[in-house]
C-alpha cells in the first residue's frame, strides 16, 4: 500500500474512532467497541458481587443464608485440595457436551425432516409439540425404570432437554426459507439432500446456531435433573447433597460454577456460530 492509501485508512480510522483516540496497530473501531462491550458486560457481575460482600460484612443478611464470596471461595479451595471439586466439574461437563451432541443431532434431523416434508409435519409436528409441554422432572421416574441408574439415563435427559430447541428452531426456519432461492436451486438440478445441504441449510445457519445456543442451555438445565437420579458425583450433586448436609456455602458454588462453565460453553458456541455464518450464510 502507498504513503497515500495508509495515510487516508489512518485518518478513516481516527474519524470513526472519535478525536483524541488511540488506536492500537492492527485494531480498528470494531476491536473497541467489542472491549466496550466487555466491560460493560461486567459491570453487573462485579456490582452484585459487591453487594453480595456488603450484605454478608454488614450484618444484612445471616451468614448461614448467604456467607460471604471468599467462605464460597474457601469452601472451593477445601474441595480443590481434596481432589473433588474437578470431579464434579469434568463429569457434569462430560454428561453435558453428550447429551448436547446428542439432543442437537437428533433436533438438526427431525427439524430437517418435519420443515421440508408435510407429510411428517403432519404426522410428527403434533406429537413432538406435545412432548416438548412435558417438564423435566416428569421424565426422571420413567428413565430410572427403563435405563436404571447409571449414565445412560442421565444422558438421556440431558439429550431430551437439547432436543427441542434444536428441532423448533430449524424446522421453522426452514419453513420460511426464500422459496424464490429454492426453485433457483432446483432450475439447475438441485433436489433432495443435495439442495438441503447445499441451500436450505446454509440459508438457516443463524437460526440453527440460535437453536443450539439455546439448547445448550437447556443442556445445563436439565443436567440438575439429570443428576438427581442416584448421582455420587457432579455439580447437581453437590447442589443437593449441600443442601441436605446445610452447605450453603458449597450450594452457592455450585450455582457459581454452574453459571461460570455455562457462560463460557455459550461463548465457544458464539465463536463457532461467528465463523459459520461468516462461511455458510
Amino acid at each position: 500500500m502507498s504513503l497515500l492509501g495508509a495515510s487516508r485508512t489512518t485518518v478513516a480510522q481516527e474519524a470513526i474512532a472519535g478525536p483524541g483516540t488511540t488506536l492500537a496497530p492492527g485494531l480498528g473501531p470494531r476491536a473497541s467497541g467489542t472491549g466496550r462491550k466487555r466491560l460493560l458486560g461486567a459491570v453487573v457481575p462485579v456490582l452484585l458481587l459487591v453487594i453480595w460482600q456488603a450484605s454478608s460484612t454488614l450484618g444484612w443478611v445471616s451468614a448461614n443464608l448467604l456467607p460471604s464470596p471468599l467462605s464460597v471461595l474457601a469452601a472451593g479451595t477445601e474441595l480443590v485440595e481434596r481432589g473433588e471439586l474437578g470431579k464434579h466439574i469434568g463429569i457434569s461437563t462430560q454428561r453435558v457436551l453428550i447429551g448436547f451432541a446428542i439432543g442437537a443431532a437428533l433436533g438438526l434431523a427431525t427439524g430437517a425432516l418435519v420443515g421440508l416434508s408435510r407429510l411428517a409435519d403432519a404426522l410428527l409436528g403434533p406429537s413432538i409439540g406435545a412432548f416438548r409441554a412435558v417438564p423435566s422432572l416428569a421424565w426422571v421416574p420413567l428413565l430410572i425404570l427403563w435405563l436404571k441408574i447409571g449414565e445412560d439415563s442421565k444422558i438421556t435427559l440431558i439429550a431430551i432437554g437439547a432436543f427441542f430447541p434444536v428441532f423448533t428452531t430449524v424446522y421453522l426456519a426452514l419453513r420460511h426459507v426464500d422459496r424464490n432461492l429454492v426453485e433457483a436451486a432446483r432450475a439447475f438440478g438441485l433436489s433432495g439432500l443435495r439442495l438441503l445441504i447445499t441451500v436450505q441449510l446454509p440459508a438457516v445457519v443463524p437460526a440453527i446456531f440460535s437453536g443450539l445456543r439455546l439448547a445448550l442451555a437447556q443442556a445445563w438445565l436439565f443436567l440438575v435433573a439429570a443428576e438427581l437420579i442416584a448421582s455420587s458425583m457432579g455439580l447437581g450433586f453437590l447442589l443437593t447433597d449441600s443442601q441436605n448436609n446445610g452447605r450453603t456455602d458449597r450450594l452457592l458454588l455450585a450455582i457459581v460454577l454452574l453459571a461460570v462453565i455455562g457462560k463460557l460453553t455459550d461463548a465457544l458456541l458464539g465463536l463457532l456460530e461467528s465463523k459459520a455464518v461468516a462461511r455458510w450464510a
